[in-house]
């Protein structure tokens, strides 16, 4: 789902903690070495996202957010801010020139680049993470 996050509302909080999780608590960020991406270059999106995308010729920004049972990618519109949630199961992540991150139907490729290399590592835990969730939750789509 997507969500415009730019002011905090309690509704669209909980909608979010529900379908992936609380936020990690500063003690497990800690212990997980961080729980969010650097900036990164949004190359292209499917047309369902195209709305939250700048239409002019401006760079598109956006960052992950790891989630106890998913992920949130916070793309940037001028000064709003929108996040979309994907929970593991709904995950699907393509290394194809850059990074192509997918979820029912919809997806965000991010621009292969500095930036991307040094997320490297969290891209690791993030696979990491999906899959602790998968071997917890016993998810075999077999």
């Amino acid at each position: 789902m997507l969500f415009n996050t730019t002011y905090k509302d309690i509704n669209v909080t909980r909608q979010i903690n529900d379908l992936i999780g609380k936020p990690y608590s500063l003690w497990s960020s800690i212990k997980l070495k961080g729980v969010g991406s650097k900036r990164m270059i949004i190359d292209e999106a499917s047309p369902q996202l195209k709305t939250v995308l700048n239409e002019i010729d401006d760079i598109n920004y956006g960052n992950i957010e790891l989630r106890p049972g998913g992920i949130l990618i916070h793309i940037t519109k001028g000064l709003d801010r929108f996040s979309w949630t994907i929970p593991y199961f709904h995950l699907v992540i393509f290394k194809s020139n850059g990074i192509s991150i997918h979820s029912n139907g919809k997806f965000v490729h991010f621009k292969k680049n500095k930036t991307l290399q040094e997320n490297k590592s969290f891209f690791k835990k993030l696979i990491a993470q999906k899959i602790k969730f998968e071997e917890h939750h016993k998810l075999n789509l077999r």
